[in-house]
């Protein structure tokens, strides 16, 4: 079986992407069909393109749609590494700065302007995503030239404005009704916010993990041995945010958690860490990055709280990767909330897969079973 995929950068992930109708002809279960393209379960992924690391095993599935309105429907897939599975339950901010610029490369979209618009609709959340991708003069950039924190090379400029994204996963921006509540893990009381937009996300005060807010460098270390206690706050989470019936059957990839503390300089709003899929990312996923844009817009909320109730037009967020920016705006009476990225195609493949889809089931379940 052959599949034709695109090896893609999206700000600080990297993904492969597909389109619906190449999936389509392996007449499969992506549950089953992406692990092993990928090549887990293994911690490795060493017999798949998967990366072995969460911003790196990760799929993006893309249609062009009879609306209208929309120019792009996309679906992400967080694929699992140790475990065949395939979490679908939010999306990716950094992989879907690939979307605007895949569909101008295949002439989905025919740049018109030194600032091209692809409005995207991400079918996970329902999310509108109205993308900008830099194209002056009509065109692509020869060379891109864009750089951003926490990417060594340059690639093409996009930004993303998500429209209206308060609610998207569980129907509210506060889920539970609160800007703030007490969850109990490791014997402990902590004070957090749950916050759905873009992503949902659980929000941490630094102060409670007992972090050095005056040395942001010291976080990573400290986190690591909190990430049990983080888990479980996390998963206790899910439950009152009603996307889990208990704490063990949360999803690995959301909510997602941000550990937030208050600036050390001029040159940040807030200091974060933020986990995926359990470990400290090195940047910040751009849909948690939303959620702290709107939970800084909150009264009450732990992110509130360090920033005050002055509404911003630019949010700088310090990140283990740099400084990140998000900015709001309104547009035809709804609120974008966005960030800036790059983004850069890397390699036109051809995956193969050598089993037929029983074999691929059949082992996925003898490694399950070991």
């Amino acid at each position: 079986m052959k599949i034709e995929a695109e090896w893609m950068r999206g700000g600080t992930s990297k993904c492969w992407v597909f389109e619906t109708e190449h999936l389509d002809t392996a007449n499969a279960n992506l549950d089953d069909l992406l692990p092993r393209l990928f090549g887990s379960p293994d911690t490795r992924q060493i017999d798949g393109v998967g990366g072995a690391t969460s911003t790196t095993s990760k799929a993006m599935i893309l249609s062009r749609p009879a609306n209208p309105g929309v120019d792009v429907e996309f679906t992400f897939a967080q694929v699992g590494i140790e475990e065949a599975t395939v979490d679908w339950g939010s999306n990716c901010g950094n992989c879907s700065a690939v979307v605007g610029l895949y569909a101008i490369e295949k002439g989905w979209v025919v740049p018109d302007a030194d600032s091209t618009r692809i409005v995207t609709r991400n079918t996970n959340t329902g999310q509108i995503i109205i993308q900008r991708v830099s194209t002056p003069a009509g065109a692509l950039p020869i060379t891109p030239d864009a750089h951003m924190p926490g990417v060594v090379f340059p690639g093409y400029k996009v930004g993303l404005g998500f429209q209206d994204p308060a609610g998207k996963t569980t129907g509210h921006l506060l889920p539970t009704g609160e800007a703030s509540d007490t969850i109990m893990a490791g014997g402990t009381r902590w004070t957090v916010s749950m916050v759905d937009a873009g992503a949902p996300v659980v929000i941490v005060r630094a102060e409670e993990l007992g972090l050095d807010t005056a040395r942001y460098e010291t976080w990573k270390a400290s986190v690591e041995l909190h990430l049990d206690t983080l888990d479980v706050i996390r998963r206790q989470a899910a439950v009152r945010m009603g996307m889990a019936a208990t704490p063990a059957e949360a999803a690995r990839a959301v909510p997602k958690l941000a550990i937030v503390g208050p600036p050390t300089g001029p040159e940040c709003d807030v200091n974060v860490m933020m986990l995926s899929m359990g470990k400290p990312h090195p940047a910040l996923a751009i849909t948690g990055s939303i959620a702290l844009t709107l939970a800084t817009r909150t009264p009450g909320t732990v992110m509130n709280d360090i920033t005050g109730d002055a509404p911003q037009a630019v949010l700088k967020l310090r990140t283990p990767a740099g400084v990140i920016e998000t900015w709001s705006e309104e547009l035809d009476g709804s609120l974008l909330v966005g960030v800036d990225r790059t983004a850069r195609t890397i390699a036109s493949s051809i995956i193969h897969l050598p089993e037929t889809l029983g074999n691929v089931v059949e082992a996925s379940l003898a490694t399950a079973t070991r």
